[in-house]
């Protein structure tokens, strides 16, 4: 018996991208811009990554932070407060004032911050600094994926969006390095956390430069310049019909770009609250599977696999980093060819069988640690349980990365109509800062509860729920034009039929 992961109502959607093949690197132009957008992304994997090395220095460095937990949690969490406003408000910045400007306003706001950490006198400033860099990462991470859809060919869409996440990964990655390098500089912590302004400059240098997404260009009536852009993406034949489709959306949104839309409008039209809730629990199940959890307890898991050495822990941290950026790269590869839902539904069936293991691990190490144990389990506790559990997190790595890593962040990007894209995106992404914020907040009182074991355990019932979720709710949009994805909501909402009568109905009275 076999399961069909296609979605109904989608089928024959995709013949009019069937016969094109792309890859992620056959536009220089568009890959460049891609690259380009992607360094948001790798500001929000350093700044997420560096923190857990700096805070050790920033601990020698002020005794009031040595002596309380209460300003440590408060150093690393005020980074994701102000993520999550500048997630909620960069969605309304791009649709008002583009995404180019967006991007450049995050640059400045994250440099900003790095500069005030680097040169912070006291604990309250640092905190301060941190608030300021969350806005800039918030601010990226809403509109990279934006800005890399709307300029991507939609054959190869996920791909190009999947990249803004490997660059999270790779930004995580370099942060382990960087903290690796300045451990014996004076001003270590400055130097790991003021660093992270100069991909910022970079990044807002080369983007003066660029240009605008031409979709966002197209819906402002700056036709000329969206055509402009277009040109350099597609060829002649198909420069016609991306412009065909985009005069179709403009005289489709002809009303609504009268006005900004607002937060509220999202839920007043039954498809487009299809639309975020799908998205928006992605987001929510990507955080709550796990992945800062189990990135959280890799030392714990290496510790008890017989690794007791700081610096084997620290490169087996890159490795464990490294692994992470790997798995990103074979999401890329596939997102464009197995499909977004296949591919959530194949990483949440291993995430799944990966939380099983390590919670069985640490059940095991709970009952080796207990005196009536240790005799019957005898030389397993000592080194099998601890292996058991480096094989638990390898599966987990292997299985998240390609797929509900990318997997969220390219959906989020294509399933929204242009009017509605920057709030919608913005919104889901606060979704997940909060949802990390959450993860964050109440893992280790969870454990401290039911134990890492029941823990571990809990993560995979969700994540159970997230595969349902994604069978039941999520489409596929492989190839699809964010036409053919838009038509996708309006049939689940209103049937096919209602869709098809309601578009021409809406092109009669605008030609009227």
């Amino acid at each position: 018996m076999t399961i069909d992961l296609s979605m109904p109502g989608s089928s024959g959607l995709l013949d009019a991208s069937s016969n094109r093949d792309l890859s992620v690197l056959s536009n220089k132009y568009v890959l460049g811009l891609t690259v380009t957008a992607g360094i948001g992304g790798l500001l929000f994997g350093y700044d997420t990554g560096v923190i857990s090395g700096a805070l050790l220095y920033i601990r020698d460095d002020f005794k009031v932070v040595n002596d309380s937990s209460f300003i440590q949690e408060t150093i690393v969490s005020m980074a994701l407060v102000g993520a999550i406003i500048g997630a909620a408000s960069g969605g309304w910045i791009n649709d008002v004032y583009g995404r180019k400007k967006a991007t450049l306003i995050a640059d400045v706001v994250f440099t900003i911050g790095s500069l005030i950490m680097c040169a912070a006198p006291d604990p309250y400033i640092l905190i301060l600094g941190r608030f300021f860099v969350g806005l800039g990462i918030g601010a990226a991470s809403v509109t990279a994926p934006v800005y890399i859809a709307e300029a991507a060919p939609s054959e190869i869409r996920g791909g190009l969006v999947a990249t803004n996440v490997l660059m999270i990964t790779g930004g995580q990655f370099l942060s382990y390095l960087v903290n690796l390098a300045f451990t014996e500089v004076p001003g270590t912590w400055r130097w790991m956390l003021g660093v992270s302004a100069v991909p910022a400059v970079v990044q807002f240098c080369i983007m003066v430069f660029l240009p605008e997404s031409p979709r966002w260009l197209y819906m402002k009536d700056r036709k000329s310049e969206a055509i402009a852009v277009l040109e350099k993406i597609y060829d002649s034949d198909r420069l016609e019909e991306e412009i065909e489709q985009l005069a179709a959306v403009a005289m489709h949104d002809f009303q609504s770009r009268s006005t900004t839309v607002s937060y509220m409008d999202v839920f007043k039209s039954k498809e487009m609250r299809l639309a975020f809730y799908a998205g928006a629990g992605l987001q929510a199940f990507q955080q709550f599977t796990g992945i800062n959890t189990v990135m959280y307890y890799s030392p714990t898991i290496v510790q008890m696999a017989g690794f007791a050495s700081n610096q084997l822990a620290l490169l087996l941290s890159l490795i464990v980093a490294a692994m992470n950026a790997a798995g990103t790269i074979v999401g890329i590869l596939l997102i464009d060819r197995c499909g977004r839902r296949r591919l959530a539904l194949l990483s949440l069936s291993g995430v799944i069988v990966s939380l099983l293991i390590l919670s069985m691990a640490f059940f095991l190490q709970s009952s080796c640690n207990s005196n009536n144990q240790i005799v019957t389990l005898g030389s397993f506790c000592s080194s099998g349980v601890g292996w058991f559990a480096v094989v638990g997190l390898a599966l987990y790595i292997a299985f998240f990365a390609p797929g509900m890593g990318p997997v969220p962040w390219t959906v989020n990007s294509e399933i929204y109509p242009e009017a509605y894209r920057g709030v919608c995106g913005g919104m889901s992404a606060t979704v997940n800062w909060v949802s990390n914020l959450i993860v964050a907040q109440t893992f280790l009182s969870i454990v401290e509860l039911v134990g890492t074991g029941g823990t571990f355990m809990i993560i995979a019932g969700i994540a159970v729920v997230a595969l349902v979720f994604v069978l039941i709710v999520v489409p596929e949009t492989k190839g699809l034009t964010f036409e053919q994805v838009e038509r996708i909501w309006k049939e689940r909402a209103w049937g096919s039929e209602a869709a098809s009568s309601g578009s021409t109905q809406k092109l009669l009275e605008h030609v009227a």
